[in-house]
């Protein structure tokens, strides 16, 4: 009987590694490698500034830009003079943009009434590699009948895009 027990035990052992060894001939380890990499680029960007529809006696001054700013500096001379300044504005980027914000605000309180600042809204949508402008056009009130105390009006500009 002990014998009987030892070869059943045997037979067990054996039919165990049997099955080790057939399980590993059939299981088979998959390994998954990979990598990403962002290659879109943002890139909404300033690219020009020129003055336009300059008034016979007014100074546009040089007008100057960054990639994120523009300034100018408009000198006019009698009512009804204006100046305009268009704004270019590009997607170099290969990302679309959407217009977020488009406000201009002058400064009422300590600027001149006389000094009337009017803007055109930039493309809604911005796609890669295309370009909008922007017109800002400063008046000098042709209703003014005298020459005001302040002479002198600032104004800011914030357009933003976002990723679309």
């Amino acid at each position: 009987m002990k014998n009987r027990k030892n070869i059943i035990i045997i037979i067990l052992i054996v039919v165990i590694t049997l099955m080790a060894v057939a399980y590993s001939e059939f299981a088979t380890q998959l390994k998954i490698n990979g990598n990403a990499e962002i290659t879109g680029q943002w890139d909404v960007k300033i690219i020009g500034i020129e003055a336009k529809d300059v008034s016979e006696g007014c100074s546009a001054g040089s007008p100057e830009y960054t990639n994120t700013t523009a300034k100018f500096d408009a000198k006019l001379n009698k009512p009804g003079d204006k100046i305009s300044y268009e704004i270019t504005i590009k997607n170099a980027g290969t990302i679309d943009a959407t217009l977020s914000e488009s406000k201009f605000t002058s400064d009422e309180e300590h600027g001149s009434s006389a000094i009337i600042y009017s803007n055109t809204k930039p493309s809604e949508t911005l796609l890669a590699g295309e370009q909008t402008t922007v017109t800002v056009t400063i008046t000098y009130d042709e209703s003014v009948t005298k020459l005001p105390e302040i002479k002198t009006k600032s104004v800011t500009g914030i357009i933003e895009y976002v990723q679309k």
